[in-house]
């Protein structure tokens, strides 16, 4: 490449950094404030220079201690939102045969992948920084470096495999902050503070250090700015940190792979086109995926709960302290002397400490206390209000933050009300979760469609417990089309669940025409109540079932024959079941011997059931 080319690829990205930087300064003041607070530095604040100060004492007597709700705050939403971790399946694209088995081997696929990526943990951070800063990233790319790993005979050799990175927002720097989703930006730039060996590793090429960049100490994450839970925010005193900058632009007419280039220093590490097909229809895209805690209208960024608890916090703080400071006084007491009345070193130092002998001059008024009063009523109440306030403001009650029921509410019904207004006042959040979620998934699966063209080898754990070994290729993943196997996890948790089962029960809805409650019943009861692992193992009718359901998959291979050990009740039940799905009706229509063969099995478990009852009737 030309080198004059070359320079002016890299002035330019610099010059749009730069330009991107200044744009978003304020709102990285921002950040840092709301990351202050978090962490208990509570007496900073903006200053006209768009930096984040510390404010100093009016007068030295001055209580300025931290009485920190937001912390407790984010903690009690980060533990509501844990719960968040949607189960996700993959629909077909069509009703054909091989459209729902593609579908079905591209969610075992994703299940696989989401469990080998540790994708609770990756969310879980990811929320992290989404409840402190108001919006976090996930960047979805191919890692050449990870999976199997086998040798050539002279080095190693790795298939590849999808890594998901925690992208903080003081790392991203979109074209334009007034766009409100990922699909409105032209470009967007990603800068992060890389080691030098690191981009030696991956770009081939060495860079200087520069000791102005900011980065991380080890812990969490990486890049430019404050972490929200690592409170030293250190320079590379040994200029081993160069700032990488990576710019994607979209597809455009001229360029119908869009534009992907990486410059550390007035180093060009890359230059070419948008490295994966991870949009709609195979086209080029962003491998990034916003998560925001809350939307904020007309600009990029999401805004945080924390930020709107800062006035209230502030306020919450002055009371306390300056009814401390009253108490003070009222404790310690304020002397009035006449001048020249004492010795007024010594009182100070130790004042008027019990027993001690105070001499004061001869004609003159002894030391007294002044009368302090007592404590005003109107700071109690400025305090009750502005705890209420918290509640108002960040949608965290009482009962979530302190696992107390109010004092005032002594109804079942009435605290059912306040779970479930707690539960819709973090539903939007959890629903954003939910979401990144889905388009992480969705990413995955087009990453390994795009580079998973040799077969691979895949674990994957069936319903009954047992490990399916799977074997793809990028061929099986034929749609892309994610859809949500469960309801928000907040509506639906534990107790919930079991609370509506118990109900169901005592209304009779769950029992049999004979009035009785079946084994299958039981067993659905239990996986919806979270036991259904008691009877995997241990039960043999949960053992017949599964072995009714394996051979229901046999049948459309092969002839299957019965077991004298079989439970036919429960095999009839099975059996009967998949024969009148609609899943068999499709494959019947291609081939007619597949009903005929189902039918006959069904026949001899009918037979063998038959015989089973002679025998007893003689016997007795």
């Amino acid at each position: 490449m030309d080198e004059i080319f070359i320079e002016d690829i890299v002035a330019d990205v610099k010059s749009d950094f730069d330009r991107r930087r200044t744009e978003r300064k304020n709102l990285e003041a921002v950040w840092r404030l709301n990351t202050d607070f978090v962490m208990g530095n509570q007496y900073s604040f903006i200053s006209a220079l768009g930096e984040v100060e510390d404010g100093e004492r009016d007068y030295f007597w001055q209580e300025r201690e931290v009485f920190n709700h937001i912390s407790s705050i984010v903690e009690s939403r980060l533990a509501k939102l844990g719960r968040v971790r949607p189960k996700m399946s993959v629909r077909p694209a069509s009703g054909d045969d091989d459209d729902i088995s593609t579908a079905k081997a591209a969610t075992k696929i994703l299940d696989g992948a989401w469990q080998k990526l540790d994708m609770s943990e990756v969310l879980s951070r990811g929320t992290m920084w989404a409840e402190v800063t108001g919006s976090v990233f996930y960047k979805v790319l191919w890692d050449d470096s990870k999976g199997i790993v086998g040798y050539d005979g002279t080095k190693k050799v790795t298939e590849g495999d999808v890594r998901v990175e925690v992208c903080p927002p003081y790392e991203i720097f979109p074209s334009s902050l007034t766009c409100e989703t990922m699909e409105q930006l032209s470009s967007i730039i990603h800068a992060r503070a890389v080691h030098v060996d690191e981009i030696f590793r991956i770009w081939g090429k060495r860079v200087e250090g520069n000791e102005d960049v900011m980065c991380f100490d080890a812990g969490f994450g990486g890049g430019l700015g404050v972490s929200s839970m690592i409170p030293v925010v250190r320079k590379s005193e040994n200029k081993d940190y160069a700032l990488v900058i990576e710019r994607y632009t979209r597809p455009t007419v001229d360029r119908p792979e869009g534009e992907f280039v990486v410059i550390a220093g007035d180093e060009l590490l890359y230059y070419g086109g948008l490295p994966y097909a991870n949009g709609e229809s195979g086209e080029r895209d962003f491998p990034f995926v916003k998560q925001d805690c809350l939307k904020n209208v007309g600009c990029f960024f999401g805004t945080s709960v924390v930020e709107r608890c800062i006035p209230i916090q502030r306020a919450y703080n002055a009371v306390k302290n300056r009814k401390h400071e009253f108490m003070n006084r009222i404790a310690m007491g304020v002397l009035a002397v006449e001048d020249g009345s004492v010795d007024v070193t010594n009182l100070e130092e130790d004042g008027l400490s019990p027993g001690k002998i105070l001499v004061y001059r001869q004609g003159s008024t002894p030391p007294m206390l002044l009368n302090p009063g007592s404590v005003p009523d109107d700071f109690s109440r400025e305090e009750d209000k502005l705890l209420s306030e918290f509640i108002s403001i960040s949608g965290v009650s009482e009962i979530m933050r302190y696992g107390s029921v109010p004092s005032s509410v002594n109804s079942g019904t009435a605290l059912r009300l306040l779970l479930e207004q707690d539960d819709t006042r973090l539903s939007v959040t959890a629903e954003r979760i939910r979401q990144a979620a889905k388009n992480i998934g969705r990413q995955i699966l087009r990453l390994y469609k795009q580079f998973a063209t040799a077969p691979r080898i895949m674990r994957a754990v069936g319903r009954d417990g047992e490990i399916e070994v799977l074997n793809w290729t990028a061929s099986d993943i034929g749609c892309d089309d994610i859809a949500f196997d469960t309801e928000n996890e907040l509506n639906s948790s534990a107790a919930n669940r079991q609370e509506m089962i118990f109900e169901l029960l005592r209304a009779g809805l769950l029992y049999d025409e004979d009035g009785k409650l079946s084994n299958g019943m039981r067993y659905k009861i239990l996986d919806v109540m979270g036991y259904g692992g008691w009877e995997f193992t241990h039960d043999t009718q949960k053992l017949h079932h599964s072995r009714a359901q394996k051979e229901n998959l046999r049948c459309l291979k092969e002839d299957i024959e019965v077991n004298e050990l079989d439970d036919h009740v429960i095999h009839i039940e099975e059996h009967s079941g998949f024969l009148l799905s609609g899943e068999f009706e499709k494959a019947a229509a291609k081939k007619p011997e597949l009903s005929r063969r189902l039918e006959e099995h069904i026949r001899s478990h009918k037979l063998f059931l038959r015989l089973g009852e002679d025998a007893n009737e003689r016997q007795q």
